[in-house]
């Protein structure tokens, strides 16, 4: 039989996964409630329903993916390992201290998010290194052990080592890392030199202890998920995501997995940037703004020139959502993305003044929203969808999930009766303040960069996404929808066309006026050396590894650095003064970009330099085209569903998206029904099935409300 690859993204209510067969294009997916106590269930279960289609067997799987957002979680709910901390002597308490600076200027009662490693599990060794990388004290072995022996009896599972100028010298880090593995062999060990190489202690620590608080549990649950695929007779090599939108192997994701926490969200954004260069072939639609809005969150994403933004730091568990400086920071590379409590599942109720608010709390997968009969009472967003009919009950989820309508609409009826409303004026309510939601933190994310919503389009995936994008989409002024192929199961397909990708970055202290251009060419080639290294555990051809270089590049006296993009090597060392204007150049340039003009007679120095390198799966651009035999419009039949444009409950076309031949142009109000999603357009929308797959919704100019 032909081979196929696996996709599997975990989420807080469903577990997708796809498998593609490049041979056919075509695609056999299943969701499956996430199983919380033991996360790997779901995906073998979610595997073995995928296998029980008789075109696949397991041996011709020749790629299983993942994406979880597993890790990420433990940090914000605090469910990581007991983790304990060994510092240079006078710096254990820089977790705490930070960088003295609240959030909230005014608040007098602010609250500091606690460090994962309590005071009492932080403990000190003398030992010293220079900013220029001399030792200046030598590593003081004996008192090390003891401190780590302290920790174990303490029942510390994991240890983070985070020595005072490690970055510049990581001689002492990686002694300790050694004397510690002799000694304590089931210990986790985190070293900051390893984790995050750069300049800037916080930063630094705070990674990684974070690495350090998630090792064991990832460890477990790969080691889990390895053993489980391969009893199902997969013997296909397991790549993660990481957060930048790239894929790792096994051994890489267990020793640095701070670098998955955003895996889930990244997929979703880079199955977007597939996309929109998809609908680029169409026609000229601008940049796009991806919605990928599942069970529990809802992810925002800016997708510009074809690919999304990237970040080379970010706050997880923040205290507040929106304000900088509230979370634990993190100095890895991520999707740049804006992630909030809004799903399916998100729970409504009435606040102390009365008024409806729906969310961040979710109902997940256990028990889940009402309507799933598992258990739940509680009145949510998919709930509320099915009492406006926007959800078909014997469908969803392909059938996988028994739908119970009445338990839905008696955990409606009680929030109504407790606001005064009637059950679907309340529905209704739901719907609109979570597509409120959603819209308020797409006006801030986008203002931030300093873009215009109407620019884009909004691209919207994820279970829940098609059926919320036409009420958001209202809310933020933009004209045009697009609805992917099987956009239910986005990320888990986005997981299928992502390259293998490495991050590394090293710092440099660099004056471009004065600074040594051949001991700047040997800083990218070792980080190119060691990023080759890396991607050669995945198995793919790492001759075709394309490395660009970058750089956290300011005017010397500046407190903050931009991240710029650098001319490809090799540097010709033999001409230094032509390097160093191109260098110049390339940073100005991002410079006046972002602020219009550069300050004059200021020199340029390089803190850090950065390399990324991606290596491009070998027939990964041929996933998710579609392998359309339709020949009709796919019209199935017709129901009752809630559209205030239309005054109310208004009979509305269903169409079957696998039915729908390309080129079907429709109008709304209509229901286009798909595996895993529901696409829910209002009146006088024009929609049209295009060549590519892809759904494009041209909207009317209306009042923002469903």
């Amino acid at each position: 039989m032909a081979s196929f690859a696996i996709g599997v993204d975990i989420g807080g209510t469903f577990t997708d996964v796809v498998a593609f067969i490049p041979s056919s294009g075509r695609q056999v997916s299943r969701k499956v409630l996430t199983s919380h106590e033991n996360p790997a269930q779901a995906v073998i279960d979610g595997i073995k329903a995928v296998l029980e289609d008789d075109t696949l067997n397991a041996e011709d799987c020749d790629r299983l993916v993942h994406a979880t957002t597993l890790f990420t979680n433990a940090l914000i709910e605090r469910k990581g390992a007991k983790t304990g901390l060994l510092a240079t002597r006078g710096f254990r308490d820089t977790l705490e201290i930070g960088r003295e600076r609240k959030y909230e200027l005014y608040d007098l009662a602010i609250s500091k998010p606690a460090p994962l490693v309590p005071r009492s599990l932080r403990y000190e060794v003398l030992e010293r290194i220079g900013p220029d990388g001399s030792v200046r004290l030598p590593l003081d072995r004996d008192g090390l052990m003891v401190s780590a022996q302290e920790l174990v009896t303490e029942g510390v599972e994991a240890v983070a080592v985070v020595f005072l100028n490690a970055y510049s010298n990581a001689a002492h880090e990686c002694e300790a890392q050694e004397l510690l593995e002799a000694a304590f062999p089931d210990l986790s060990l985190s070293i900051s030199s390893d984790v995050a190489p750069e300049v800037r202690e916080f930063e630094r620590a705070s990674t990684t202890v974070a690495n350090a608080y998630i090792k064991p549990l990832a460890e477990r649950y790969l080691d889990d998920l390895a053993t489980g695929s391969a009893k199902l007779g997969i013997s296909a090599p397991l790549h993660l995501m990481l957060s930048a939108g790239g894929l790792t192997h096994l051994d890489e994701a267990k020793r640095v997995p701070v670098e998955m926490l955003e895996s889930g969200p990244a997929a979703g954004a880079l199955v977007a940037a597939y996309f929109g260069r998809e609908l680029a072939t169409d026609d000229d639609t601008g940049d796009l703004l991806a919605l990928d809005m599942g069970g529990t969150t809802a992810k925002l994403a800016m997708v510009e020139d074809g690919a999304p933004r990237t970040a080379y730091t970010f706050e997880a568990a923040r205290q507040k959502r929106f304000a900088e400086g509230s979370g634990l920071p993190i100095r890895i590379s991520t999707v740049e993305l804006i992630e909030i409590g809004a799903g399916g599942g998100s729970i409504a109720h009435l606040d102390a003044l009365g008024l409806l608010k729906v969310g961040p709390e979710s109902a997940g997968s256990e028990p889940g929203p009402a309507s799933y009969g598992l258990g739940g009472l509680d009145p949510t967003v998919t709930d509320a969808d099915f009492a406006l009919g926007y959800l078909d009950a014997a469908g969803f989820a392909d059938g996988d999930v028994v739908i119970d309508e009445d338990a839905g609409s008696r955990a409606l009826s009680a929030l109504a009766s407790a606001a005064n409303l009637d059950s679907i004026t309340l529905a209704a309510g739901i719907h609109d303040v979570v597509n409120e939601s959603m819209a308020s933190a797409a006006r801030v994310h986008v203002a931030e960069q300093g873009r215009d919503l109407r620019d884009f389009t909004l691209l919207c995936t994820g279970g829940a996404g098609p059926v919320h994008a036409y009420g958001v989409a209202g809310k933020l002024g933009i004209k045009r929808i697009l609805c992917p192929p099987s956009a239910g199961v986005a990320s888990a397909l986005g997981l299928l066309v992502a390259p293998a990708r490495v991050d590394k970055v090293s710092t440099i202290g660099f004056r471009l006026i004065d600074g040594d251009i051949p001991e700047l060419e040997s800083v990218f080639k070792s980080l190119e050396a060691d990023a080759v290294g890396v991607l050669s555990g995945t198995g793919l051809p790492v001759a075709d590894a394309i490395h660009h270089r970058l750089a956290d590049g300011r005017f010397v006296g500046q407190g903050f650095d931009l991240v710029v993009n650098l001319p490809p090597g090799p540097y010709d060392i033999e001409d230094e003064n032509a390097v160093r204007e191109l260098l110049t150049g390339s940073f100005e340039k991002a410079y006046r970009l972002r602020f219009n003009r550069t300050p004059p007679d200021v020199p340029i120095e390089f803190i850090n330099a950065r390399l990324s390198t991606r290596l491009f799966v070998p027939g990964g651009e041929k996933v998710i085209r579609p392998s359309h035999v339709a020949e009709g419009d796919g019209l199935v039949g017709a129901r009752e569903a809630y559209f205030s444009d239309a005054g109310g409950f208004t009979k509305t076309a269903v169409h079957d998206r696998r039915l729908m031949a390309l080129g079907t142009v429709v109008f709304g109000p209509v229901i286009i029904a798909d595996s895993g999603s529901t696409l829910i357009i209002g009146p006088g929308a024009r929609v049209e099935v295009r060549d590519s797959g892809n759904i494009v919704v041209d909207l009317p100019s209306r009042n923002g409300n469903v």
